[in-house]
């Protein structure tokens, strides 16, 4: 049997493989809002002016404030019920209302976190509910908005800055409203180091934690 037919087949077999693994595979695209918040955490950092300098922020998350908090998410579902998602989160925290150094001191358009995530679930566990859990790692993307209240420590810095690493947990459950469309709801747990550069010369360093109670909705096929 020649090498040429015998790699021939093993190509064939590969597609065919792969082919019903794909048949087999699901995809679930999904949007939600909700409702999150912030605890404190301390900001750090230095200004041209002012130096080094430390505050504890208690931050307001405004989650139906325009820009308003939502995520999108795609998750690719093995026959096993386990498989790898896809998300963007677009959560907000404001500031400013709990510092003496800055006039304006926001991540709302927004504190953008991006991750991978590994998802299990369970089908029919609960008749037509699905439960569900995820964990994710990625980037901390947020729209850097912040204004020193001395001039003399720089101007607005207002720009999309990749600040650290982030990280995400998930659970909840889903209701098959039928072969294609499920309604959701999650607690969601975000973690996002930020160490942002600021206009004239100053550096802000913060990390930040986001707690939210999602509902959505979302399409498989």
């Amino acid at each position: 049997m020649s090498a040429k037919f015998l790699t021939t087949t093993a190509v064939a077999a590969l597609i065919a493989t792969s082919a019903a693994t794909t048949a087999l595979a699901e995809i679930e695209l999904g949007i939600y809002g909700g409702y999150q918040t912030s605890p404190h955490s301390r900001i750090e950092g230095t200004l041209p002016n002012t130096g080094d300098y430390s505050e504890l922020i208690g931050w307001e998350g405004k989650p139906f404030a325009a820009p308003p908090y939502y995520g999108l998410r795609a998750t690719y579902w093995r026959e096993n019920n386990s498989g790898f998602a896809l998300e963007w989160t677009h959560a907000k925290v404001y500031g400013a209302d709990d510092s003496a150094l800055f006039d304006r001191l926001e991540f709302t358009d927004g504190l953008n976190i991006i991750t991978v995530n590994y998802a299990k679930r369970w089908p029919g566990k609960w008749n037509q509910f699905t439960p569900y859990v995820s964990a994710g790692v990625g980037i901390a993307l947020p729209h850097v908005d912040v204004t020193p209240a001395d001039p003399a420590d720089g101007g607005r810095t207002y720009e999309y800055q990749q600040t650290g690493p982030a990280a995400r947990l998930t659970a909840g459950a889903s209701y098959a409203l039928n072969d294609n469309w499920n309604l959701f709801s999650e607690y969601q747990f975000t973690w996002s180091q930020n160490d942002a550069d600021l206009e004239g010369g100053g550096d802000l360093s913060t990390r930040i934690i986001t707690n939210s109670v999602n509902f959505g909705i979302s399409y498989s096929f």
